[in-house]
C-alpha cells in the first residue's frame, strides 16, 4: 500500500488505490486530442535478442493514445537494422527506428563534430539526444516520455503513470521523474542509487553545508530511474551528459531551468527489475564502478557552476564522510530487508560501498585534473543557430533509411 506522505521540495505523486488501468488509458487519450503524447525508448541492438524488449512491445502494442514512438538504436550493423525494422513492425502507432550507426545519421554527426555540436561519446545519453531532436523536428507530441527497453516486470500501466502528470492538461507541470521499489527475486537491488546517490549527496551536505541543488537532489526517491517524463519545449534548452551521468545532469537541468512547482516525481511500478550491470571493481571503465566515477562527477560539475571551490583535501573529507554515512546505510537497509524476509548479503554490501568510496576520490582526482573538460552535450537551440535546417536534414536521414531498408 501506497503512502500520501510527501517529502523534500517536490511533489510527490502516489500510488494509493491501484486505480484501473483503462480509467488511466481512457483520460489520456481524451488529453491526447489536445496534448499528443510520444514515447521515446533508447535500446541496443542486444536488448532486441534479450527477454525483456519483446514483451515490452507486445504491450506497447495495446496503448491508445502515443502518437509516435522513437526508438533509438544503438550498435547495429545493416542487416540488424533490417531486423529491428520488422521487429518494431508490429506497434500499429507511427514509429520511426532510428539508425544511429546507419550512414545518413553518421553524416548528420559528423556535419555536428566539425563544428563541436556532437556528442563526444557513444552511449544513452547520445541515443536519447538524437531522439529527442527527432521528437523536436517532427513536431507530433506535445508530451514525451522516456523509459528503458530492458525492463523484466513491465506493464503499460508504468508508462500510463509515467506519462499523465505531464499529459493532463490541469497539471503545471513541466518534468516528471519515476519511482520504483527496486525489490526482485528476494533481494532489494538498485546498489547504487541506495549506496552511492543517497549517501553521496546527505555527505555533501555535511560537508559543505545546506544547498538548495543538494535538497532538491534528496527528494527524489530513485534518482538514477531511467523513466521520466516531459513537455516537448523541455528539450530546447537542456544539456545533459553523454556518460553515465544522464540521469543525475537531466535533475540537475531540471532544478537550474525550472521552479520547483514545476517538477513532480511518480509512483509507476509496484516491482521493477531490469538487466542488472557487474561491479568491475578492477576496471573503472566499466560496469558498476564506471557508473558511479561518472555519477559522482556530475555531482561535481553541478556544485562547482553554483560556486563551491573543490581541491584534493575536500574530496578526502567527502570520501570519508560519505564512506561512514554508506555504512550507516548498509545497516538500515539490512534490517528492512530482514522486516520484509528477503535476502540481504552484508559482505557483499560493503563490498560495494568500499568500492563506490575509492570512485568518489577518483572522480575529484578526475574533476580536478581536467579543469577544460566539456562532457554536456549542446542544447539544441545552439544546434539549430548553427545549422538551421539540421531538424530537416534528421528527418529525411530517417525517412530514407525506413523507406530503403523496410523489407
Amino acid at each position: 500500500m501506497g503512502d500520501f506522505y510527501q517529502n523534500g521540495v517536490i511533489t510527490t505523486l502516489h500510488n494509493l488505490c491501484d486505480r484501473p488501468l483503462d480509467e488511466l488509458e481512457q483520460e489520456l487519450t481524451h488529453y491526447g486530442r489536445r496534448r499528443p503524447m510520444s514515447l521515446v525508448l533508447p535500446s541496443l541492438y542486444s536488448e532486441l535478442e534479450g527477454p525483456a524488449l519483446s514483451p515490452i512491445i507486445d504491450q506497447l502494442a495495446q496503448v491508445p493514445y502515443l502518437s509516435e514512438i522513437v526508438i533509438g538504436l544503438d550498435r547495429a550493423d545493416e542487416q540488424q537494422y533490417r531486423n529491428a525494422l520488422a521487429f518494431f513492425d508490429r506497434l500499429p502507432q507511427h514509429h520511426r527506428v532510428l539508425w544511429n550507426d546507419g550512414p545518413r545519421l553518421r553524416e548528420i554527426d559528423k556535419l555536428l563534430s566539425d563544428l563541436d555540436l556532437a556528442p563526444r561519446e557513444p552511449g544513452k545519453g547520445r541515443n536519447v539526444w538524437y531522439c529527442l531532436g527527432y521528437v523536436l523536428a517532427t513536431g507530433r507530441a506535445e508530451s514525451v516520455a522516456l523509459h528503458d527497453c530492458d525492463i523484466l516486470t513491465y506493464d503499460r500501466s508504468l508508462l500510463a503513470r509515467l506519462i499523465y502528470p505531464v499529459a493532463n492538461p490541469n497539471f503545471n507541470y513541466e518534468f516528471c521523474k519515476g519511482y520504483y521499489a527496486r525489490v526482485a527475486s528476494g533481494r532489494i537491488n538498485g546498489r547504487v542509487s541506495r549506496l552511492l546517490v543517497t549517501p553521496l549527496i546527505r555527505a555533501l551536505k555535511k560537508v559543505l553545508g545546506p544547498m538548495e541543488y543538494l535538497d532538491f537532489m534528496d527528494s527524489f526517491r530513485y534518482p538514477l530511474a531511467g523513466e521520466f517524463s516531459f513537455r516537448r519545449d523541455v528539450i530546447n534548452d537542456i544539456r545533459i551528459p553523454s556518460d553515465w551521468g544522464l540521469e543525475v545532469g537531466m535533475l540537475s537541468e531540471m532544478n537550474r531551468n525550472y521552479s520547483h512547482n514545476r517538477i513532480c516525481q511518480v509512483d509507476i511500478a509496484q516491482t521493477y527489475d531490469h538487466k542488472h550491470q557487474p561491479m568491475s571493481a578492477e576496471n573503472a571503465e566499466a560496469g558498476l564502478s564506471k557508473m558511479s566515477i561518472d555519477i559522482s562527477k556530475s555531482m561535481f560539475r553541478k556544485l562547482a557552476t553554483q560556486g563551491v571551490v573543490f581541491n584534493t583535501e575536500t574530496f578526502r573529507t567527502i570520501k570519508a564522510t560519505y564512506f561512514r554515512i554508506a555504512l550507516d546505510f548498509v545497516e538500515t537497509y539490512r534490517n528492512d530487508a530482514l522486516i520484509n524476509g528477503l535476502e540481504f548479503d552484508i559482505h557483499s554490501e560493503e563490498l560495494a560501498v568500499e568500492m563506490f568510496s575509492r570512485n568518489v576520490m577518483r572522480a575529484g582526482e578526475d574533476f580536478l585534473s581536467k579543469p577544460m573538460e566539456t562532457p554536456f552535450i549542446p542544447s539544441w537551440n545552439r544546434v539549430i543557430s548553427a545549422v538551421p535546417d539540421v531538424f530537416d536534414r534528421l528527418v529525411e536521414a530517417v525517412e530514407a533509411d525506413t523507406a530503403e531498408f523496410s523489407s
